[in-house]
This record gives structure tokens, C-alpha cells and sequence, in this order.
């Protein structure tokens, strides 16, 4: 063997051994994204990277071309088989040319298409709108069937022309996401256009947009197969290409750099292995810290909904010193804001509300005060949503301070364990209002 084919053995099996090590580390970094973050009712979806589960629903459910199902989202592919002889020309060992008549076959994409509307995913709490495009989807399969040209389905719903060296078969898939079918996604939440709520869509600054039929737990399985299984295929290339090298050459492999090759595949895949575990404590530090910055959002949306109640109130009641007096008591409770600080839990304000309401029935028909009603009980149910996925993450976190590895690099990442917040930490006494 020559020294050119010797060295171009060897780069392919390096460039090999890189191509299965770059899929790996991929498929491990998607894994410890997965797992670092807690999947989110719908209600308590906010801004930034969330996981959420529940069933696909559309207001207008799209029809697929091939199976004629019902559907939020699908893809049709057409393919036909090809079968022609080539001229194939190798060379042996010595250099010598040979050329030889070979029989092929094959299949041609000849149509394809689907549909990507927006559609809902729906849970107990809510809905939240997906937009799908350049997402990697994960749907089922709802149609399939290879046929000959004989079939009403051959030129029904393929193209009226074939390719050349066609052999008059004919292959149809489609898949697609049922309407009502169970999905799981994790991507990344942004604020609508149309109206004040999140939406999930494409970020290109997010590495995973994901949709997936297959559920939450076997997404995660197959990518952490997925980083094993290519992992050890790129221990293996170099050490092939020595073999061959050696064969060729009628001598005998040199085991030691063999293994030396395979050990430094492993060094690598090692090293980046700690590179990737690093940068994920990284962003779980940070997005525990988002979780608690959403906390402090809802809380000040909270205490700015309060004062304009007590406006309302204020505006369509007489000056009367009851009112005045509930109204003082309102002004008060509405400094209940942060854990920690004094205050009043905002549940007495709404139970002074309350009580108003009951002796002025006109405040019922009133639209502000309906709509800011409506507003204050809306947040209440996202502090407790907050509240409970900060938790989750937090969780996360205070976990991977505590098992192996990951408890080693922690340290370096910056990581500390967090504090879980209790409901009582979000609750306070009733003030005491003197007039």
C-alpha cells in the first residue's frame, strides 16, 4: 500500500471517529437539557426554555393528502424505485484497473409536501399555542404502502409522469400529529403578537425545538442511547483503519498504537464529556435564577393590579367612613410583594373585595372591575405556578449537587443549593387598619 492511501486511511478514520463523536456529544448535551429541565403546566408556561406535555388541538383540524386523517400537523413523501446498470471502475492492490457492467437500484423523492399550521397544546390549566416551523418533529406514521403501476393510487396521488429507469414501483408515507394525540415539547416560550400570552416557537439561539409524539421518557432513553452507542463507534474507526493498513501491507497489526488510537478517541470523548456536563450546570444555575426572576414579575404585576382595584372601588363608591375605612385597609394590603418583606397577604385584600362587592352589587356590571378581577385571580395562579416550577428546577439543581459526577464539577460551575420556597413564604397576616 502506498504512503498516499496509508494517510488517507488514516484521516478518514480520524474524520469518522470525529463524525460519531460530534453526534454523541449532541445527543448528550440535548439529554442533560432534557433532564435539567421541569416539564410546565400550561398555565405556568413563561419566557424562556420550558417543557410542556398534553394533547394537540386546532380550532380548524387539517386533512392529509394520502391517509385523509384529521390532523394539526403532516408530511407526505412519494418515492419510486429506479433499477440501471453502471460502469464501475476499481483498482486492485497492484494498480491495475478493472471495469465491470454493476446493477443498481433505488428510490427517487418524486412529491412531497404537509402541512404546519399553529396549533394548541392542551392541558388541564390551559392552552399554549406552537408554532412549528423548524422544529424537529417527532409524529406518527399514518400511511404507508408501496404499490405497482397497477394500483389507482399510483398516478391518483403521485405525479402523472415517471422517472427515467423507473421499474414501475411506487413507495407513499405520511406522518403526522392526530388531533387529540398525546405531544411533548420543549423548546423555547416568547410573548404572542395578538394577545398578552406565551407561545412556543423556533429560536435560533436555542439549540433544541423539539415536538415529539413518542413522550417525555423515551425521548430522553433514546438520547442517552444515543450518546452511548455513538460514543463507543468512535472508538472504533482508527483501530479499523490500522487493520486494514496492516493487512494490506502482509504485516502484523501494531496492537499498542491501535489501542493508543482507541484510548485517544476515549481522552477526547472524556474531555468532552466534562466540557459538556460543565456548561450544563451552567445553564441550570441560570435558568434557576430566571425561575426566580418570573417569581418577582408576577409579584409586581400583583401589586400594581391592587392599587387599581382599590381605584375602581374608590371611584364608584360613596365616601362613606365604612368605606373609606375598607378602602384604607386595601391601600395596605397591597404592599404584600416579595418574600421577606412586611406586608399583608394579598387573600385579605381579596376577601375586603369581597365584601364590598356583596354590599354594591353594581360593581358586578362594572367592566374594569371585572376585568381587573379577573387579572388578579389570573396572577395569583401564576405566583403558584411560578412558585412551583422554581421549585422543580431548584429541585434539579440541589440534586445535581448531590449525586457522582456531577457533585465534582458543582463546585467549579458555581453551583449552591437553593432554598425551596414553601406557600407559606408567599403568605401574610392580616394588617390591622386604625382610623
Amino acid at each position: 500500500m502506498s504512503a498516499n492511501a496509508v494517510v488517507a486511511f488514516w484521516v478518514g478514520g480520524g474524520l469518522l471517529a470525529l463524525l460519531f463523536l460530534l453526534f454523541a456529544i449532541r445527543a448528550g448535551r440535548r439529554l442533560r437539557f432534557l433532564l435539567d429541565t421541569p416539564t410546565s403546566k400550561a398555565k405556568g408556561v413563561f419566557i424562556g426554555q420550558v417543557e410542556l406535555a398534553g394533547k394537540a388541538t386546532i380550532a380548524q383540524p387539517v386533512r392529509t393528502y394520502l391517509a385523509a386523517a384529521e390532523a394539526v400537523w403532516f408530511h407526505y413523501e412519494i418515492e419510486e424505485e429506479w433499477e440501471r446498470w453502471e460502469t464501475e471502475t476499481t483498482r486492485d492492490s497492484k494498480g491495475n484497473t478493472q471495469t465491470r457492467q454493476v446493477r443498481k437500484t433505488g428510490w427517487t423523492t418524486i412529491d412531497h409536501g404537509g402541512e404546519t399550521p399553529p396549533f394548541f397544546v392542551e392541558d388541564d390549566t390551559g392552552a399554549v399555542l406552537i408554532r412549528p416551523e423548524g422544529a424537529d418533529v417527532e409524529p406518527v406514521e399514518v400511511f404507508s404502502q408501496t404499490v405497482g403501476r397497477s394500483d389507482p393510487l399510483y398516478f391518483g396521488k403521485g405525479p402523472g409522469h415517471e422517472i427515467s429507469d423507473s421499474n414501475h414501483r411506487r413507495r407513499f408515507v405520511e406522518r403526522a400529529i392526530p388531533v387529540q394525540a398525546t405531544l411533548f415539547v420543549a423548546g423555547r416560550a416568547r410573548e404572542r403578537d395578538d394577545v398578552v400570552a406565551p407561545e412556543i416557537a423556533k429560536d435560533k439561539e436555542q439549540e433544541l425545538f423539539l415536538i415529539s409524539c413518542r413522550g417525555e421518557a423515551k425521548v430522553q432513553r433514546g438520547y442517552r442511547i444515543g450518546f452511548w452507542l455513538l460514543g463507543f463507534l468512535a472508538l472504533l474507526p482508527l483501530p479499523a483503519a490500522g487493520l486494514i493498513i496492516a493487512k494490506q501491507n502482509g504485516v502484523s497489526p501494531d496492537w499498542r498504537v491501535l489501542g493508543g488510537a482507541a484510548g485517544g478517541v476515549a481522552v477526547l470523548w472524556g474531555f468532552s464529556w466534562l466540557w459538556m456536563t460543565f456548561n450544563s450546570l451552567v445553564q441550570l444555575r441560570n435558568r434557576v435564577a430566571q425561575a426566580w426572576s418570573l417569581i418577582d414579575v408576577q409579584l409586581k404585576r400583583r401589586a400594581d393590579l391592587i392599587p387599581r382595584l382599590v381605584n375602581v372601588v374608590t371611584g364608584l363608591r360613596d365616601h362613606e367612613n365604612r368605606v373609606q375605612t375598607e378602602v384604607a385597609a386595601l391601600r395596605t394590603q397591597s404592599t404584600a410583594t416579595v418574600p421577606g418583606e412586611p406586608g399583608a397577604d394579598v387573600a385579605s385584600a381579596g376577601a375586603t373585595l369581597v365584601s364590598v362587592v356583596e354590599r354594591y352589587p353594581e360593581l358586578k356590571a362594572n367592566d374594569a372591575f371585572l376585568r381587573l378581577q379577573r387579572e388578579l385571580s389570573d396572577t395569583e395562579t401564576r405566583i403558584a405556578l411560578s412558585r412551583d416550577y422554581y421549585n422543580e428546577i431548584a429541585t434539579y439543581q440541589n440534586t445535581r449537587l448531590e449525586i457522582v459526577p456531577d457533585r465534582w464539577i458543582a463546585p467549579v460551575a458555581g453551583l449552591k443549593a437553593r432554598s425551596l420556597l414553601a406557600v407559606e413564604s408567599f403568605e401574610r397576616a392580616a394588617v390591622t387598619v386604625k382610623m
